[in-house]
């Protein structure tokens, strides 16, 4: 089982930017301790952040048959209708999480491009929201399925 996971634009400052809301972790944390998760469940992971929207596209595009695609837009939740349509040209079903729960935010947080198109979203948890979304990919193939249920 192959899975991409893709963080969006200024998650590279996890840790540091505004901790309050986004937690003391850092990216390279989030990653470290999802690569043993991954490891435990036998699933192949690679790991992409970038602050580019078309770089984002390219990922998807280029990962759109895995098993799986865990996907932090971060503020291209609220904008992209390109990496909306991305996702829907994907045969790779995707999980949408976010860190933080972005409905007790500001108003322009609640309205997401992207889970129209996701199989579904991991909201409000932390790092724990990407262990989560790699639980529920995995699920979903071990039981030998393809449904759009966990």
């Amino acid at each position: 089982m192959r899975v991409l996971v893709l963080n969006g634009p200024n998650l590279n400052l996890l840790g540091s930017r505004e901790p309050e809301i986004y937690g003391f972790e850092t990216l390279a944390d989030i990653e470290a301790g999802l690569r043993a998760h991954a490891a435990d469940l036998d699933i192949e992971v690679e790991f992409i952040q970038s602050n580019h929207e078309g770089t984002m596209i390219d990922a998807i595009q280029s990962h759109r048959d895995w098993d799986g695609i865990i996907l932090n837009p971060a503020g291209y939740t609220h904008t992209s209708i390109a990496l909306a349509d991305a996702i829907a040209g994907a045969s790779a079903p995707v999980v949408e999480v976010h860190l933080s729960n972005v409905h007790k935010r500001e108003a322009f947080r609640h309205h997401s491009y992207i889970s129209p198109v996701a199989w579904g979203q991991v909201i409000g948890f932390g790092y724990r929201g990407y262990h989560a979304a790699l639980d529920l990919l995995h699920s979903r193939y071990s039981a030998g399925g393809t449904g759009t249920s966990a």
